[in-house]
């Protein structure tokens, strides 16, 4: 029976006769892995761009329209060793969950069966040079082997299966040397135990899965965290939108069918669809994710709006000018992809050594029993000793130099207010030498201030306060906050973009615009804050200004005084207003900012500093910083940031304070110093002790020994990032 396969359905159009797919792809764990895919795919006739994104095992492809069917290229990965399909949001994050948790159970029995053989191993090691019968020993070893050979099927999986994919493929992987070295050494362990031998090696065999696992399980879950990404952007995009299809008369349509020129209705509490200008109407609408600005923006005619946008009050009308592919929401979207997979490329560059691994490991080995045989040592010790080379070559101590270094600075970190979102941001933050800072929200506090409540009698404040409560205005909940107000005035009624009023003991109240409330003269009496939103309220005769604006960060000052003082670049850019990002940059003395600029700039800012040798740290809250965020060479946001900002940024920082920038940058430092010496002790432990292995002197059980010593070595030295938070006074 011929089974037939469409994916159509998943196929789009990239323009100018070009095909476009994703495809979501298992078994992607390394450079090596990526470089053979996209040389695999790419090599296929009419394919015109086959790009692997590590972080989220999603293979982009495209190819000249009408020439190929997308199920060839699932053939194609299979031939590769690798299962694919179409990439879907929700099916690849159940796979992702899935995976997670077989990782983690193969996590717990590796090291529940390695502490028990361990347990098991002492009183051999102690028995061999002692009275230890050959009885007891050999009891001791099939205990051994009655928990480690099923705890190895099982945790071994992971890498028994990549392995064997690669194999089939008539390629290799990093899990192929990895295998055969667990596999050789359970078996020769089981004949060494069947011949009653003084040494069994499933010790070494069950603590090698074991260390690998927690590596895999760790990189896992980086991964699943980055996916998150994608799905915070998406639920901003609505996927219909009310057209106008007569005078009076609206239709439910898919932003598809809807085209630029064409008449939108938006209606409160609805997320705009499309680009466009308001054509008639006035309300209150949010629209934080292009200016990064928390406070309502007043839309009336001749106000453009942006596609992700919410409305909040009143209703409009809005002329279309760009709708779903071409809107700015969109244009986001794919700055954001891009940036990503730049990062995964430049990992592309530190991974590349690792492909190393598995051909020179299996060169050696097989050299190695090859020459033993031939100086006339016998095939038994020959093997043993390749098994010897396997094992003592196992990457564990290189694969533990970075990751332990990471979680004690990380621990020591979160005490000073910081938490971690990616992998290697510590190494990357080390290399920071120069700071873009948003504004909003992130040089200032992201809580509305009323600036001058005290120059307002407690008694008119009070009312005002009250007042505020009828409206849903940001604003006016910052002015109710601050004075303590628990319950509205009955009959307040609230006029969509100009304020609130009321008649309260035949006195009139109003809050809102100062034309709303007339105190316009009264504006030009004083000098008004440029960062300040301006309220107005009237009480009767009297007539106040209230000035409410997000204040410093309390320490925002000393913290860019000692970003200066360590040879570190600062500069604002900013969507906001002019006058507010002057006014924040000389209180804090940064003499390069730029005000106004959207995604686009911030990202070209960003490369222009890269192609200059910048490693530039991006620090934002806004939604509109998640480009830039993941452009920059690492990325922090505050804790109060949007979701899909803290899903971008590399670390998040706790509370009101920015001290944790700086803190931060000082912790990376160090635990960057400990990871190359780590380093060096990894590859110090190779070169010794490799050509040591090799000339036969070590058995299986000292390789394992030596093996497990690294990695004890390289994580005792890790521990000494524990003193970070006692070294800084700022994190005090």
């Amino acid at each position: 029976m011929h089974v037939t396969r469409d994916f159509s359905h998943y196929v789009r159009s990239a323009g100018e006769g070009v095909q476009h797919i994703d495809l979501a792809v298992e078994g992607v764990h390394c450079a090596g892995c990526m470089a053979k895919i996209e040389r695999g795919l790419a090599a296929m006739p009419d394919v015109t761009l086959a790009r692997v994104n590590l972080t989220d095992r999603r293979i982009a492809l495209e190819w000249k329209a009408g020439t190929l069917d997308p199920a060839h290229f699932i053939d194609r990965l299979e031939e590769l060793g690798y299962k694919a399909y179409p990439y879907e949001t929700e099916s690849a994050e159940a796979s992702e969950v899935a995976e997670s948790r077989f990782l983690l159970r193969c996590l717990g029995v590796a090291a529940f069966a390695t502490m028990n053989v361990m347990m098991l191993s002492i009183p051999v090691w102690s028995g061999n040079v002692s009275d230890m019968l050959p009885e007891q020993r050999d009891f001791f070893h099939w205990l051994s082997a009655l928990i480690a050979l099923p705890a190895a099927a099982y945790a071994g999986q992971p890498f028994f299966r990549s392995a064997w994919r690669a194999l089939s493929a008539r390629t290799t992987n990093m899990d192929v040397p990895i295998s055969i070295g667990v596999i050789l050494a359970l078996g020769m362990s089981l004949v060494e135990t069947v011949h009653h031998a003084e040494h069994a090696y499933f010790d070494a065999a069950i603590m090698l899965l074991t260390f690998l696992l927690v590596g895999r399980f760790l990189d896992q879950n980086m991964r699943r965290r980055t996916r998150a990404v994608a799905g915070n952007l998406a639920a901003l995009k609505a996927e219909t939108a009310a057209k106008f299809v007569g005078s009076d008369e609206i239709s439910q349509v898919p932003v598809a069918a809807i085209h630029p020129g064409e008449i939108v209705l938006l209606r409160p509490g609805e997320r705009c669809a499309v680009d466009g200008t308001v054509i008639e109407g006035r309300s209150e609408i949010d629209q934080s994710l292009i200016t990064g600005e928390t406070l309502y923006l007043t839309a009336e005619q001749g106000t453009p709006v942006y596609a992700g946008s919410m409305n909040i009050s009143g209703t409009l009308r809005v002329r279309v000018s760009a709708a779903s592919e071409a809107t700015l929401l969109a244009e986001i979207t794919r700055l954001l992809e891009n940036a990503l997979q730049a990062r995964s490329r430049y990992m592309r560059l530190a991974d590349r050594a690792s492909r190393l691994y598995a051909p020179v490991v299996h060169a050696t080995a097989l050299l190695t029993i090859l020459g033993w045989v031939a100086l006339g040592a016998s095939w038994h010790d020959a093997i043993v000793t390749g098994i010897a080379v396997l094992i003592i070559t196992c990457p564990c101590a290189l694969g533990l130099a970075i990751p332990t270094v990471q979680t004690v600075a990380s621990g020591a970190m979160f005490k000073a207010g910081v938490l971690l979102n990616s992998g290697d941001a510590i190494e990357r933050l080390a290399e920071a030498d120069h700071v873009i800072f948003d504004k909003t929200g992130t040089l200032t506090l992201p809580d509305l201030e009323v600036m001058n409540a005290a120059e307002i009698p407690a008694e008119s404040f009070a009312l005002a306060g009250r007042l505020a409560l009828s409206s849903h205005h940001p604003v006016a909940a910052a002015i109710a906050q601050a004075a303590g107000a628990v319950s509205p005035i009955v009959g307040a009624v609230e006029e969509a973009g100009q304020g609130v009023s009321v008649t309260l003991d035949g006195q009139d109240l109003r809050l809102g615009r100062p034309s709303f409330c007339g105190t316009d003269a009264l504006l030009d009496k004083r000098t008004v804050d440029p960062e300040a939103s301006i309220v107005a309220f009237a009480k009767g005769g009297e007539k106040f200004i209230l000035l409410v604006r997000q204040g410093l960060r309390p320490d925002a000052k000393p913290v860019i005084a000692a970003l200066k003082a360590r040879n570190i670049g600062v500069e604002i850019l900013s969507g906001d207003r002019e006058p507010a990002v002057r006014a924040a940059a000389d209180a804090l003395g940064i003499p390069e900012w730029r005000a106004g600029v959207t995604p686009a700039d911030k990202i070209a800012r960003i490369e222009q500093l890269k192609q200059r040798g910048a490693k530039v740290l991006m620090v934002g809250d806004g939604m509109n910083d998640a480009p830039s965020l993941a452009a920059a060479h690492v990325s922090m946001s505050p804790i109060s940031a949007a979701h899909l900002s803290q899903a971008t940024a590399d670390l998040v920082f706790l509370g009101r304070p920015l001290v944790p920038v700086v803190a931060a940058i000082d912790a990376s430092h160090k635990a960057l110093h400990l990871m190359r010496q780590n380093l060096w002790l990894a590859i110090g432990y190779n070169v010794l002790a490799v050509p040591v292995a090799i000339s036969g002197i070590l058995t299986p059980l000292i390789a394992a020994a030596a093996m497990s010593s690294s990695s004890i070595l390289v994580m005792l030295n890790s521990l000494r990032g524990r003193r970070l938070r006692r070294e800084n006074e700022l994190w005090k």
